[in-house]
């Protein structure tokens, strides 16, 4: 008899009725059950990627991926087209980037947003033209800023009074002049992780709306208002336009709504002030994917109807020219296109206590280790991400039991999936996979306790191949400096070996 998700598990979770099923939201779209129950990536079975690649491992699909990169550009273009001739779909390279991927976002016609030095070298390296480059960034070095300019980058998205000083020096010093969108604070509070949300006042990012006494200027100017009379005035600085964020993983579109018009009021102060109408609007990313079955992601078509009508609607009310709208989906696009594929090792049942009305009472909990964890999928430990897993290799007959899949990293919060129901015959040697790990897993990996990080494999045309090779003990001890034979310990007192 399957457990009683009630007293233990999240609302949402309930015993699966047909626990071979994938739940599609969860998956990329050639993932399926092949006839011998183990899943399948566009007819590549799961055993033979762990068989030739080993495990942990991403496992990505190409053509999902360009699906959902062109979904978002199709769809914002649509929607859009009347009001500013279409949208610059940008994808944030921070959720997941190597050369290859680069490569999959220039052909798909997106631009590409980086976020520090290393990550503009990879979008260098796959040949991207700067003209379709971004970078982001609260604290950028003088050397990143210079790779940005020597590159032309499209746009510099300026975080602060001190950075638009900076850029701009740096652009004069080198005789060109930085395109520059200045990045603002809303004052819109997402729905979503604290750690995650970027358009309250009390965060890092951003140059602030709020005209505090604290932070205005003696003409009571905020400092986004002061931001850009520096960089209007600043002949090293080609001002495009403002830029905002308000956070990720979120599913509703107050949020979205909301910034946009407060930026857009934003753009009519500026006209009103300097008589100049600021051309282009960024309004982020930030967009929802399942990880759960509660989860409740919202088609790029819908996202896009409803913030152009919010921008048209505003815009004719403010009397302004539509500027021209930019996008920045990352998590999106790149992570439902993934899962991570694990081996079972030690398995063993404890006891739990209940809940509530059922306190008193203890109930059955199988823990499920695996041979990764929290060094290739940081996400639960650090905002204490939900995900799911099913078993792969093989199809479940068994009951399903309440279960928790660990990794193998001496902490105890190594928790890969909090609650899910697995067969009851789970056991060492079966493959697990956790669907939803294409964004922020791979990029947030770790070599926590000298682990090697996973590969990461593409699939598409019913063939698999390497894009990120995975590290060897021989990578972990590259960096490794070893004690010269020559010399003696500091605290042994022993001559030196000669």
């Amino acid at each position: 008899m399957a457990v009683d998700a009630s007293p233990l598990a999240p609302g949402w979770l309930t015993v699966p009725a047909d626990p071979a099923a994938l739940e599609r939201k969860l998956w990329a779209e050639d993932v399926l059950r092949g006839s011998d129950g183990a899943l399948e990536i566009d007819g590549v079975r799961v055993t033979d990627l762990a068989r030739e690649f080993g495990t942990p491992l991403y496992v990505v699909s190409e053509t999902d991926f360009r699906a959902r990169a062109s979904a978002f550009r199709d769809a914002f273009n649509e929607a859009f087209r009347e009001l500013c001739g279409g949208v610059d779909t940008f994808y944030a390279g921070k959720s997941f980037l190597c050369s290859e991927v680069a490569h999959w976002v220039s052909e798909e016609g997106l631009g590409l947003d980086t976020c520090s030095g290393g990550e503009l070298a990879v979008a260098l390296r796959a040949g991207i033209p700067g003209h379709r480059l971004g970078l982001h960034g609260n604290n950028k070095s003088a050397a990143e800023i210079t790779r940005a300019l020597d590159a032309d980058l499209g746009r510099i998205v300026v975080d602060s009074l001190q950075e638009v000083a900076l850029v701009g020096g740096l652009a004069v010093e080198r005789g060109v002049t930085a395109n520059v969108l200045l990045r603002v604070t809303p004052g819109v509070h997402a729905e979503t992780h604290e750690f995650i949300a970027t358009a309250h006042e009390d965060q890092k990012f951003g140059l602030s709306l709020a005209t505090d006494p604290d932070t205005t200027d003696d003409d009571g100017a905020s400092p986004a208002a002061q931001a850009v009379s520096a960089a209007l005035r600043h002949p090293g600085i080609n001002l495009l336009g403002v830029h905002c964020h308000i956070g990720s993983q979120i599913f509703e579109p107050e949020g979205f709504e909301l910034a946009a018009r407060r930026l857009l009021g934003f753009l009519a102060e500026v006209r009103d002030r300097h008589g100049v109408e600021l051309r282009e609007l960024d309004l982020g990313g930030g967009y929802g994917i399942a990880y759960t079955e509660a989860d409740t992601p919202r088609p790029p078509r819908d996202i896009a109807q409803a913030m152009a009508g919010v921008v048209g609607t505003t815009c004719t009310e403010l009397d302004l020219r539509v500027p021209r709208i930019s996008i920045e989906p990352g998590r999106a696009i790149v992570g439902p296109t993934t899962f991570t594929l694990y081996t079972v090792g030690t398995t063993k049942v404890v006891r739990v206590d209940g809940a509530g009305p059922e306190q008193d009472v203890t109930h059955p909990r199988r823990y499920v280790s695996v041979d990764g964890g929290m060094s290739d999928n940081a996400r639960p430990v650090l905002y204490g991400a939900d995900y799911s897993a099913v078993l792969a290799s093989r199809l479940p007959t068994a009951e399903p039991v309440l279960s928790r899949v660990v990794g193998k990293h001496c902490e105890s919060g190594d928790i890969v999936v909090r609650d899910v129901y697995l067969p009851t015959d789970t056991t060492a040697g079966d493959l697990l996979a956790v669907p939803g790990t294409g964004a922020y897993c791979w990029s947030l990996s770790s070599n926590y306790n000298y682990i090697p990080r996973p590969p990461v494999v593409a699939v598409a045309g019913g063939k698999a191949r390497l894009i990120v090779r995975g590290e060897t003990e021989d990578d972990l001890l590259a960096r490794d400096i070893p004690r010269s034979p020559v010399s003696p310990s500091p605290s042994s007192g022993a001559e030196p070996t000669v």
